[in-house]
Formats: C-alpha cells, structure tokens, sequence
C-alpha cells in the first residue's frame, strides 16, 4: 500500500496521461477483440452476426409453432400463398410453400412427401384446389402432419379419381370451365395432354374478386395441369386419421359451394364458410391465415 502510495506521488502528469491513453488503447483492442468471438458463438458459418440471430430465431419459432406447408392446385403457383404466408410469419410460424408439377396425382404427391420428411417436427398441411386432393395423399401415414387445411379444395377418397368427385350430383352444378387442351410430348416420347384456363376468361372463373390487374398476372402465369391427373385413383384418404378444416369459397366458380360442402361434411371437416372466390388465399388471406390458426389450436 505505501508503495503504491509512492509510486503515484512520484509519477509526474505527463507520465500518468500517457498511462491512462496505453490503457485506453489496450481496453479498445481487448472489445475488438471480442466482435468475431461473439460473431463465432452466434454463427459459426461465414454469414454475418445478425444471420446467426435471425436463425437463432426461426429455430425458436419452429420448436413452439408447426411449420406450415402451403401446396396450391391447378392454374395456379405458389405466389398465390404470399399475402397469407406473409400473415402467418408476422404470428410467428414457418411457412413453406411449394410449387407443384402437377404432372399427375401419383407423382405430385410423392413430391409433396418427399419435401415433407425433410421438415422436422410438427406440420400443418394445406391445400387449394387440386392441392387438395395431393395433400389428402401426401400426408397419409405421415405422424408429423397434425392437421390437414382445405381451401375450396377436392378430397377424394381412396379409390376415386378427381373426375369420381367433380361428378358427384349437386343442387347448384358450376358451367362447364374454359379449358384450353394442349398436346405435349412426354419425356418418355408419349404423346399428351395439357389443361390452361383460357386466360381471357380467368378472372370470370377463378378470381373475380381479384384487382383486374392481379388477376391478369395470375392467368398468364398459371400452370397448367396434366389431364392425366385427373383420372388417377387416390391411393389414401389422410382425412380418415388426421383432423381437417376446410374453407368453402361461397361464390366459387370452379367448384361448386355445394361440392366443397359435401366433401367437407364426408371428411368430417371444421367448416367455414366466407364470401369469396375459388382464389380465397388471395382474396382473403386473412380468412385463410384465421382457419389455418384455428386447425392448430384444435389439435394442442
């Protein structure tokens, strides 16, 4: 203690500044010092620091909420999620969505799967349209799919194909849809058949609630459907063993209010009903994000 004492007495100012900045200087090299330690705890990869944290983050989220997984149907891609998915994400929860080949009930489905085992943990599985019936076989003995979402979507049965269920007799029959036949040649070298809705009667029948504009994006990019895919048997039904909600688009022009009834009422689905197109994820994200929320409350 006296040394010290007599060491600082005899330490002249000029000494003791210089003192002071040596240490300033040592101190700001230890914090720099520290930036890539910290970075390399956060992230190990090459990717900056707020990269680690925004992953951090998601892995958060994904161990509390199921990833949803949003696969569309015909003459359509999976843009057509982007208002709902935008929803979901502001709520917390993964989304994923898929653009389907639509080469064939058989094999959309099995790409579906595939996409399907590589998440982990819970999974929300929904469906529009012809998406519907893909998911109805995507998710058949699959436990990680807590629940299945239907939007103005077709739910065969095992056994019946798509043109099985569009057939069935209803009060209230939709007007034959515009199609436009396209012959293709199969990798194989087979000759077959494409389906387009005519792009000048798109928004009639898919999206009339759509902007004029939106809806013209929607029928230029469309895809279309192989025929086949509608006379290919569903393998599963997945609604047998795995809970449903479905969204019945009231003013649908592609499938008839009556048929979506029907099909939910057999699948023993929740049911709800809104004043929408058969395009409602676009129309009416909102609704679409609320029913998807509602499916996974149902099954805590």
């Amino acid at each position: 203690m006296t040394q010290s004492t007599t060491s600082s007495s005899t330490t002249s100012p000029v000494e003791r500044r210089s003192l002071r900045r040596t240490a300033v200087v040592a101190l700001s090299a230890l914090a720099l010092a520290a930036v890539p330690v910290a970075a390399h705890a956060l992230n190990s990869g090459p990717a900056a620091t707020t990269t680690g944290i925004h992953a951090a983050g998601a892995a958060a989220r994904s161990g509390t909420k199921p990833t949803v997984v949003l696969v569309h149907g015909a003459f359509a891609d999976s843009s057509g999620w982007y208002g709902v998915m935008n929803k979901l994400r502001k709520d917390g929860y993964p989304v994923r969505a898929l653009n389907t080949p639509l080469r064939g009930l058989t094999s959309d489905a099995a790409y579906i799967r595939g996409f399907l085992d590589t998440i982990k943990g819970p999974i929300i599985l929904v469906g529009h349209s012809y998406g519907g019936a893909v998911i109805t076989n995507s998710a058949a003995g699959d436990p990680d799919v807590k629940a299945l979402v239907y939007v103005a979507a077709l739910v065969p049965d095992a056994g019946e194909t798509l043109s099985d269920v569009t057939a069935h007799p209803v009060a209230h029959p939709i007007p034959a849809l515009p199609l436009q036949a396209v012959p293709i040649t199969g990798a194989d070298g087979t000759q077959e058949v494409e389906l387009a809705l005519d792009p000048a009667k798109f928004r009639a029948f898919f999206a009339p609630d759509v902007s004029p504009g939106k809806a013209a994006d929607m029928a230029d990019a469309q895809n279309p459907v192989n025929a086949a895919a509608f006379n290919q048997p569903s393998a599963a039904a997945a609604w047998r063993t795995i809970p449903s909600w479905y969204l019945v688009a009231k003013q649908d022009h592609m499938l008839s209010p009556d048929l979506e009834r029907w099909m939910a009422k057999r699948a023993g689905a929740h049911t709800v009903e809104i004043n929408s197109s058969h395009a409602a994820m676009v129309s009416h994200p909102g609704a679409v994000k609320n029913l998807i929320e509602q499916a996974d409350r149902g099954t805590n």
